[in-house]
């Protein structure tokens, strides 16, 4: 049960990061979510691949670890 938040938050981390890292690249004016984030379009996209790249770790690793539990097919 553990492994299956991980890997659901990780893959909603990863959904909201890759789409705002597009959406800025796109548009550098909209800063979606963080446009409260001092800095502008530097460390917005930042945060964003930050967030894309972390989600993907996080649900990789709990979906390596469920399958290693037998949890996986």
């Amino acid at each position: 049960m553990k492994y299956d938040i991980l890997q659901v938050l990780g893959a909603v981390l990863l959904a909201i990061g890759a789409q705002g890292a597009i959406r800025l690249l796109i548009d550098h004016d909209n800063l979606g979510l963080l446009g409260w984030l001092p800095g502008g379009f530097a460390a917005c996209i930042t945060v964003y691949v930050l967030g894309a790249v972390v989600g993907a770790v996080v649900a990789g690793r709990a979906h390596g670890e469920a399958k290693a539990a037998g949890r996986r097919g």
